[in-house]
């Protein structure tokens, strides 16, 4: 039969990829954002060092729950996971930021009309949020609605891919003055993500001690949330760990 008949089944694609959802420190170095496909930026390391090609899907501010509706409304990401080797859950950071101005008005603001409007409400939310951030709360997201979204979107991946092995990171620091300083709700929905990893038997890459070590060394991008490219290095290392580790299990399984 030949294989361009519609009724002949088609083969699965073999897993060659390394599959990353990320926020925007995934693709932002020390002067700002980069293409997906830049050398120096720790996803195309890591896929490099585990001799896989690189998905990497990802914008900037996005939380957990960003990344779900990515999930199930852009289908390139659709086309991606059956070719995937592995996944990395690189997102949360931004869902454990301060938010005392509701995160529905930030992402409002540039449909704000006329553009004149638009400006000044902006000026106003920059001024506004460092100064309202030490209050340390509301979160940009819940832990609690972090963890729904995180079981969300492993729950449709392995739907469609029960032996895809899924490794997830705990949220980076930063020491960002649009931000206050202040990371006070860190902890939380650190707890919150390990609670789901145990649970759902994702291992976890802590990325705390590279981000902090690189700030307070006055390295990373002026506006303290992205990262140096040392730190990218670094970064590439423990996530290529984690991944070679879920993949050499799962073959074995």
């Amino acid at each position: 039969m030949s294989s361009s008949d519609g009724n002949s089944p088609s083969r699965p694609p073999v897993p060659d990829s390394l599959l990353v959802l990320s926020d925007s420190l995934a693709y932002y170095g020390p002067t700002g954002g980069l293409p997906a496909d830049d050398s120096r930026i720790w996803p195309v390391l890591a896929a490099d060092r585990l001799d896989l090609r690189l998905e990497l899907f990802g914008r900037i501010g996005w939380t957990s729950r960003d990344v779900w509706w990515a999930l199930t409304q852009d289908p390139r990401i659709w086309s991606a996971v059956p070719r995937a080797k592995a996944v990395v859950f690189a997102f949360g950071g931004m869902d454990s930021l301060p938010s005392p101005l509701p995160t529905a008005l930030r992402e409002q603001i540039r449909y704000i009309r006329p553009p004149a409007l638009r400006q000044q409400v902006r000026n106003a939310y920059g001024w506004l949020q460092p100064r309202l951030s030490p209050l340390g709360w509301p979160l940009a997201l819940p832990p609690a609605l972090t963890t729904d979204y995180l079981t969300k979107i492993h729950e449709a991946l392995v739907a469609i891919r029960p032996d895809l092995p899924v490794v997830a990171c705990l949220p980076s620091t930063h020491r960002s003055p649009y931000y206050g300083n202040v990371h006070a709700g860190r902890p939380k929905t650190v707890g919150a993500i390990t609670d789901w990893a145990t649970q759902a038997h994702v291992p976890l890459v802590d990325l705390l001690e590279p981000t902090a070590r690189h700030f307070d060394h006055g390295e990373g991008n002026p506006d303290g949330i992205h990262w140096g490219f040392g730190c990218h290095r670094e970064v590439a290392d423990l996530v290529g760990d984690a991944v070679a580790a879920a993949t050499a299990t799962s073959v074995a399984l």
